[in-house]
């Protein structure tokens, strides 16, 4: 009999369902049992994190480092200020429309946890640094891995990074559902969850349209060094994108957008280099909706989300998510630590990002690759 599978995306939407059905209902000792869960994941998913990053970040630098030439330089200069301008045109339309969307309410904490429910008992498990500590030792591991002629420390980091990859695969992946049910149930027992489900959905259609916008803004640009449609251009793209819908994963996408980025004229030289390139480094959907969930939600606690924070966090953002693609949930688990250590974000906030992005995983990841066309046409343009 064939193993039935069930994708993240469905057990994180049965988590949410069954944690508001239940939070009705369920006995104050029931729920204090998820809480105590809770607490304990949320420690082991704070120690996770910076060795979390040290094991994806390091690596992709150092792929990207050891890369040389005029033709890599372009490529991820063009697919890194795409990426930047993602998150800015996505900070911008928020301050705009949110708070019209968005009351202001009670911080995370105070909503995710049942009102005089305390954990059974509590676990403290330190991190072994913090989370910018982190990040400049993978930035310093992963320049120097890339000078080196010597395979054996570079090896060491891939080892490394097969562990950190496992670990979210068996450890941190399966057992999120529970704790995401865990966080819902708390916040029905509370009272608030409703108020938090229509902030969700208003907060994924603002998202969609932008991704719609920036795909054809792409194009347009695109359109202007190739002197074509931008809207026929992006038409012959759409097999890559409805592809990534189904597969919710860039690497497994490149076939597809390789053939179609050729059907539009790019050379078959520089398209087999900028379209692989591109599927590591090139967020720009991925970035769209982290950016737009994190402010949401810090608009929904009432804290500060001025502009020199939020421009601070897009470019880190930019640069830790090369870690991203080809590990499962690796975008929202690759931002988990500038997240908490330069917005500010506790375990509650962390648990809402992370199913917020779920949630939307496909229209990201197809906003991804379908751009990765755009940015092929303009390097190929120059090239020529």
């Amino acid at each position: 009999m064939k193993k039935l599978h069930i994708g993240l995306l469905p057990r994180i939407l049965i988590a949410i369902a069954f944690g508001i059905l239940f939070g009705n209902f369920l006995p104050g000792e029931l729920i204090r049992l998820f809480v105590t869960f809770n607490g304990i994941f949320s420690e082991f998913l704070n120690f996770s994190i910076p060795l979390i990053i040290v094991g994806l970040v390091t690596v992709a630098i150092a792929d990207i480092g050891k890369g040389a030439g005029k033709l890599l330089l372009i490529t991820a200069l063009i697919a890194y200020g795409a990426t930047l301008f993602s998150g800015f045109l996505s900070y911008f339309t928020g301050v705009t429309i949110f708070p019209h969307l968005i009351e202001s309410g009670a911080p995370l904490e105070e909503v995710s946890e049942a009102q005089g429910i305390l954990p059974f008992f509590s676990v403290a498990i330190p991190p072994l640094m913090n989370v910018m500590t982190a990040l400049v030792l993978a930035f310093t591991l992963g320049l120097g891995l890339a000078q080196l002629k010597n395979d054996t420390l570079k090896n060491a980091a891939r080892d490394f990074q097969d562990i950190i990859v496992r670990m979210i695969s068996a450890v941190i992946l399966p057992l999120l559902p529970i704790y995401i049910f865990g966080i819902f149930l708390n916040m029905t027992h509370s009272g608030q969850v409703f108020s938090i489900l229509m902030v969700f959905i208003k907060i994924i259609g603002v998202i969609f349209l932008l991704h719609i916008f920036l795909l054809v803004f792409q194009y347009c640009i695109a359109a202007l060094f190739v002197r074509r449609n931008p809207f026929k251009l992006l038409g012959k793209m759409l097999p890559a994108y409805f592809t990534a819908l189904g597969t919710q994963s860039s690497a497994a996408t490149i076939p597809v957008t390789l053939e179609q980025t050729k059907k539009n004229g790019v050379s078959s030289d520089i398209a087999g280099f900028v379209i692989p390139l591109c599927a590591t480094i090139h967020l720009s959907g991925s970035t769209l909706k982290i950016v737009a969930c994190a402010l949401a939600l810090m608009m929904m606690q009432g804290m500060p989300f001025d502009f020199p924070l939020f421009a601070g966090f897009i470019f880190m953002l930019g640069i830790t998510m090369v870690a991203a693609p080809g590990v499962p949930g690796g975008a929202i688990m690759a931002s988990l630590g500038i997240l908490q250590s330069m917005l500010g974000f506790d375990e509650s906030a962390q648990a809402l990002m992370i199913a917020l992005y779920i949630a939307m995983d496909s229209f990201g990841t197809a906003c991804n690759v379908t751009g990765d066309g755009a940015i092929a046409l303009i390097v190929d343009k120059i090239y020529k």
